[in-house]
């Protein structure tokens, strides 16, 4: 039997009792969705469907295969995904801790789910846009104003998300990756007054993080040595960030659960932003 709240005085039970809304900040995992050219794909499809084996009192099922890449769809990189000269983060040589075919440190599977602090920094919010424009490059200073007018700080340990409005051209592939257009993102001073705050993780509502220009795709990818390489801070990519920003949430309890996948790069993810029920 569950002891209530009242009796066992634990404030995360009384809070839950209180109301919790949870609010997903995933994208829908199917064919055919956007996904950076530097990573395979996602593909679902029915390996058994009802009817095909029917059991003797008339039930049947069905499954599915589904096989996608690590950095599809909403996901989190671990800190094994990018090296520098040779190296991934804390001087480990990459060749010798991807020895025989996963990591041996860094893998996802080191990332501990939790719950933790979190912030929307709504940079196109700030600039008066519902999407910032293709190839733009959000500065510290975009950060800094997006935080002041929400009366919000990262917090160490925290999650700090930053809403570019790119998601609303999810539907449209080509344009959400920002071929011919670019694709707004995070750069490199603005990655400092990121880890300088110390948190567990940023990410945002693109393919990249990275401010990517029109025409040169992932040529480089300063942001990521930052973050992961040199500071061991995550990156969560593609994220929905919409009804955040819509609603002017900026602060909130965000739910960390990446799959517990042995020496990966990375790993699809869900996570939801928990508010009070009566935001």
């Amino acid at each position: 039997m569950t002891a209530s709240p009242e009796r066992t005085g634990d404030p995360l039970l009384a809070a839950l009792a209180a109301g919790v809304e949870a609010i997903d900040l995933a994208q829908p995992l199917a064919d055919g969705m956007p996904c950076s050219p530097n990573h395979p794909g996602f593909r679902m499809v029915l390996s058994r469907r009802h009817g095909d084996m029917v059991r003797e009192d008339g039930g049947s099922a069905a499954n599915e295969v589904i096989v996608t890449g690590g950095h599809v769809g909403t996901h989190i990189d671990a800190l094994a995904h990018v090296s520098q000269d040779g190296m991934v983060h804390g001087g480990v040589d990459a060749a010798s801790a991807q020895t025989g075919g996963s990591f041996a440190v860094h893998g996802v599977d080191a990332i501990r789910p939790g719950l933790c602090h979190g912030v929307l920094l709504d940079v196109a919010g700030a600039h008066g846009v519902e999407r910032l424009p293709g190839g733009y490059g959000i500065t510290a200073d975009d950060l800094t104003a997006a935080a002041e007018k929400a009366a919000v700080r990262p917090r160490r340990g925290g999650v700090c998300l930053v809403n570019t409005g790119w998601s609303t051209l999810w539907s449209d592939p080509r344009r959400y990756l920002g071929f011919e257009s670019g694709v707004p993102g995070i750069t490199p001073d603005a990655a400092e007054w990121l880890v300088r705050h110390d948190i567990l993780a940023a990410g945002a509502d693109t393919s990249a993080f990275e401010q990517v220009h029109p025409g040169r795709g992932h040529a480089t990818l300063p942001v990521h040595r930052i973050l992961l390489v040199e500071h061991g801070t995550h990156i969560i990519e593609h994220l929905r960030l919409g009804e955040l920003a819509d609603r002017g949430i900026a602060e909130f309890a965000f739910v960390l659960a990446p799959l517990n996948i042995v020496g990966a790069t990375g790993s699809p993810l869900r996570p939801l932003a928990l508010v009070s029920g009566d935001r």
